[in-house]
């Protein structure tokens, strides 16, 4: 099984995490945030990742450090339950249709951290949420998983929408770079024998 369970506290979060690359999409989701807690159950159900996310944190203050470190755990456990990446697939890519919102993101885990975002989110805040926020998010996930990670926005204007298509499409990216290729399911998936 490829699971991981992060612990990460600070001053101003207190996180318990746990990911199963190989569950069913279930999720139990507390971060203090509402649209938080919305955008990681999308996201366990669309990669078909078994997902716990408890957090405490400085919520009187805003959402950063909540969303920017759960983002660092989520990346932490990515890391950790994929070991070495022998016989994964790697490189995975999706396009995803939100209402009139079209968000494309393609991923490669390579070991290096790359994140190419471009969102254009219109609105500055969706509902007490910072949409700055979003990609604070995948900073955090992307320096901790180690991978390249770009998200564009292809259309939109429904800032939600624009932000639920991007977690969506994310989770959809990953599931399929972090699949088993079977044909090569003992091997690192690069010349370099490691990833």
């Amino acid at each position: 099984m490829r699971y991981a369970e992060i612990q990460r506290k600070t001053k101003e979060t207190d996180i318990l995490l746990t990911l199963n690359l190989d569950g069913t999409g279930k999720s139990d989701i507390d971060t203090g945030c509402g649209f938080l807690n919305h955008m990681l159950t999308l996201f366990a159900s669309h990669g078909r990742f078994d997902l716990t996310v408890k957090c405490i944190g400085d919520t009187d203050v805003d959402f950063h450090h909540t969303v920017e470190d759960i983002g660092i755990c989520l990346g932490q456990a990515f890391e950790k339950a994929l070991g070495e990446k022998r016989g994964i697939t790697r490189y995975g890519h999706f396009i995803l249709p939100m209402d009139e919102a079209l968000i494309l993101t393609a991923a490669d885990i390579s070991g290096r951290c790359c994140l190419c975002y471009d969102l254009d989110i219109p609105a500055q805040k969706i509902g007490s949420f910072d949409s700055e926020l979003v990609q604070e998010f995948f900073l955090g996930f992307v320096r901790n998983c180690q991978m390249s990670l770009h998200i564009r926005k292809l259309e939109g204007t429904n800032s939600h929408h624009i932000a639920e298509g991007a977690f969506k499409s994310v989770a959809r990216t990953l599931k399929a770079a972090v699949a088993i290729d079977n044909a090569a399911k003992n091997e690192i998936p690069s010349t370099k024998g490691v990833l």
